[in-house]
């Protein structure tokens, strides 16, 4: 279990912007849990302590502290103190993999493949990839962890052929990358989310209890020549993944 503490961390506090202070703390506390900085387990030290290295009144600390315990990214627990349980990922709604995006975030991503096989395309299959109903397609499912705790089951259709599929890379990276290390350039993708309840077999795998909140995404990507390069259908754990959207006013 991870044991840093803030003592390492370097807290910047505006004392002149109209920010409120707790709401910098909380800000930058929650920054460092999102970049790994502070790990799953990493304990916060005692609110005096942090109060008196920061310079800031004990009530304002606590209030720092209890907002990012609202959100599920810190835990009081009693003979052990403030602790962080694991941070959410907010992914931005790009053309990007999860994988790509859990490693920027310095989430030590990791991979264990389930299925990886070929199999003949069914009509919704056929549909988003542009071919014929029956025709041969390569099967994968992957489990996606972070700090060593699943995060999203991927299910994904590539067309036969494409690439290479070898389970031991596909555990060593990500989809779009063993993509574009072929010089697959990806170009455009039509994507689809919503949430629903997990299964009991989702459950299973996800850690969730049964009927838990999961987001889904549905997703086709094209290359620069508009060819359908992979479909997939996944599943996250709402507890620890959020889409972010920047929305834009119409001229």
């Amino acid at each position: 279990m991870t044991t840093s503490t803030p003592a390492a961390l370097d807290f910047t506090l505006d004392r002149s912007s109209p920010v409120p202070l707790y709401y910098q703390l909380a800000q930058q506390l929650e920054a460092a849990i999102e970049h790994g900085a502070l790990g799953p387990g990493s304990l916060l030290g005692n609110e005096i302590e942090l109060a008196g290295r920061l310079g800031l009144s004990r009530p304002t600390v606590r209030q720092a502290i209890q907002s990012l315990v609202d959100k599920g990214l810190l835990v009081r627990r009693r003979g052990v103190g403030t602790q962080v349980v694991h941070s959410q990922v907010k992914r931005p709604l790009e053309l990007t993999s999860l994988y790509d995006d859990l490693d920027a975030a310095g989430q030590k991503p990791a991979t264990q493949v389930v299925r990886n096989e070929v199999v003949q395309a069914s009509a919704e299959v056929a549909a988003a990839l542009g071919i014929a109903e029956g025709d041969d397609v390569r099967h994968i499912e992957r489990l996606r962890l972070a700090h060593g705790e699943p995060m999203a089951y991927l299910s994904n259709y590539v067309p036969v052929g494409l690439l290479d599929l070898d389970t031991e890379k596909l555990e060593a990276t990500g989809l779009y990358r063993m993509m574009r290390s072929i010089g697959i350039t990806l170009h455009s993708a039509r994507q689809s989310v919503g949430a629903r309840c997990a299964t009991a077999e989702e459950s299973q795998r996800l850690g969730e209890p049964e009927g838990a909140a999961l987001l889904t995404m549905q997703r086709t990507a094209y290359d620069d020549t508009g060819r359908a390069v992979e479909y997939g259908t996944h599943v996250y754990r709402a507890s620890r993944y959020a889409f972010d959207f920047q929305l834009l006013v119409r001229p």
